[in-house]
């Protein structure tokens, strides 16, 4: 087991994966930093990241293995793996190739805001909300 210095300071990858054999993975756009997505990879879809340098993933709701634009093509070219200071989760910076890293048709799937200083129910907001591509016609499963 290693220790919290080798995790924190070492140069080993040590990824700490969850009790679901899974670790969060944070997706950006390289080239202006906006948040594009949070997914999960187990030791596989993260080797295979590494690997290739495109990005792979394991679909909790699937229980499969996924390479990102597989199915629509908008696949997700690695500029940049960070991991945490504990490395219980990750960071992609990424080019997205295609219209959309979103499965809903958006850039991102970071397309509601909650406002904030209310009370009690609180509707959600669109932001940048546009849709890129009609999910119907990408997706065909």
């Amino acid at each position: 087991m290693a220790s919290t210095h080798d995790i924190e300071e070492g140069l080993a990858l040590l990824p700490k994966f969850d009790a679901n054999g899974l670790v969060t993975a944070v997706v950006t756009d390289a080239g202006n930093g906006d948040v594009l997505m949070v997914a999960h990879m187990n030791a596989e879809a993260l080797a295979k990241t590494i690997e290739t340098g495109e990005a792979w993933y394991f679909s909790r709701s699937r229980k499969k293995l996924w390479k990102k634009g597989e199915t629509s093509g908008h696949v997700q070219r690695i500029q940049e793996l960070r991991v945490d200071c504990d490395q219980d989760a990750l960071w992609l910076k990424v080019v997205q190739e295609g219209e959309g890293a979103c499965h809903t048709g958006r850039r991102s799937c970071f397309y509601r805001a909650a406002p904030l200083g209310q009370t009690g129910t609180v509707k959600l907001e669109f932001r940048d909300a546009e849709r890129q591509f009609d999910p119907a016609a990408v997706y065909k499963e």
